[in-house]
């Protein structure tokens, strides 16, 4: 494959031109399983590409720390190569966090219902049709007009304000509101009253995305105990179907946290 701007061979397909400054693809998809990635590189709505990453684990057991964070690490270097906007990723959820631990890209996670196993007999590497693509892959290309919701820049710690400070479940709490506000479509989260009368929890702090309202703007559920808070999502969405799209990122993302039951 050659640069689309200047014609410069570049090693595999997607990948940034250092020539001529060039990027050749804008978003990437990761499938991750137990012991392999699999990569589809994406420019607007063409399948430019696809690779796979693989690891060994031992026989019958899980893969350790290092080889865990070795995994993701290559991974992760396989997408910086492309310098895509934007990360779709799908499938296990350890190799998934540490791999978005270790990059600085808009992510997203596909949520569970967009996943279902990918097609048999692509070729890494190789150009692909629509119509041959994984399930994710195709829920991704589906959606590819969130891309036209805006981005804040608002550092997460900033879009925090209201007349309640006060946020229950302590430090999961704490941790729920920041999952929700490093979402690139959250402008404010606006903490609301605690009621103390809610049905008692058992499994410590949980928190929820509720449906998105007529104007996109979402709900963020927090129950520990007996005590429930409702804190007002503002996002950049603007109407009730593109909202329900940042729900399911929110939700996904509180999943990801463990704030969340799978």
């Amino acid at each position: 494959m050659n640069c689309r701007r200047c014609g410069t061979p570049i090693e595999k397909p997607g990948d940034y031109c250092l020539t001529c400054n060039t990027a050749n693809a804008d978003a990437v998809v990761a499938e991750f399983e137990s012991d392999r990635a699999h990569l589809t590189i994406l420019d607007e709505d063409a399948v430019v590409g696809q690779t796979t990453v693989t690891t060994r684990p031992e026989a019958g057991e899980r893969l350790s720390e290092v080889q865990l964070r070795n995994f993701a690490g290559r991974v992760a270097d396989e997408i910086r190569r492309k310098r895509p906007e934007t990360v779709y990723a799908a499938g296990e959820r350890e190799p998934l966090r540490e791999t978005r631990a270790q990059l600085h890209h808009e992510f997203y996670r596909v949520p569970d219902g967009g996943a279902g196993g990918r097609r048999e007999g692509a070729d890494d590497d190789s150009d692909d049709d629509r119509e041959d693509v994984s399930p994710v892959v195709a829920w991704v290309l589906d959606r590819r007009g969130d891309r036209s919701l805006a981005v804040v820049e608002t550092p997460p710690r900033e879009k925090i304000g209201g007349s309640h400070s006060t946020l229950i479940g302590d430090r999961k709490g704490r941790k729920a509101v920041q999952t929700v506000a490093e979402h690139p479509h959250v402008k404010k989260i606006v903490p609301g009253p605690i009621d103390a009368g809610g049905t008692g929890s058992r499994t410590g702090l949980r928190a929820k995305a509720t449906r998105a309202g007529t104007n996109g703007n979402v709900r963020l559920l927090l129950r520990d105990g007996s005590s429930v808070q409702e804190n007002r999502i503002v996002t950049t969405a603007m109407d009730r179907e593109t909202g329900e799209r940042v729900r399911e990122d929110l939700n996904e993302a509180l999943r990801d946290a463990e704030l969340q039951d799978p």
